[in-house]
């Protein structure tokens, strides 16, 4: 299988239409053969009271990077990807701009996925570090309603 960086990106991107990562304005921008980047603004749509990045926001990012990147690994038509656990580890704060997330594969077996996610800031400073395992189970038959 050849990897095509740009039809990747393209798929990111349109499957992501009408979801979390729309609405939080996350956009996939780089892939790899272990690795998938997006972005996210800092904005107040992403703030907490305080007027800092909400830290539900970088989980969502970190989330929807590290998900995203399992399904480059596995045949959509015979598998399905879940996110079972996440953790994150929030390092400094963040008022505006951009955060870009990393997802690097730790782990990929048959079963479980496992996904370090980096979400620096524009000076490559380290905003929040993540770890998430995804489940691959067979795909389940659509029910018609």
């Amino acid at each position: 299988m050849t990897f095509d960086k740009e039809k990747i990106l393209h798929w990111c991107n349109h499957v992501s239409k009408n979801t979390l990562m729309e609405t939080l304005n996350i956009v996939y921008t780089d892939a790899g053969e272990d690795f998938l980047v997006a972005t996210m603004p800092v904005t107040p749509h992403v703030h907490q009271p305080m007027g800092l990045l909400h830290g539900g926001a970088s989980v969502a990012l970190a989330e929807s990077v590290g998900s995203a990147a399992s399904m480059l690994f596995v045949n959509s038509e015979v598998s399905e990807v879940r996110g079972i656990e996440i953790a994150a580890n929030h390092l400094k704060a963040k008022r505006d701009g951009m955060v870009t997330a990393t997802a690097r594969c730790v782990h990929k077996g048959r079963s479980i996925h496992l996904w370090e996610i980096k979400i620096t800031d524009e000076r490559d400073q380290l905003i929040s570090l993540c770890k998430l395992t995804n489940m691959i189970l067979p795909k389940r038959k659509s029910e018609e309603k």
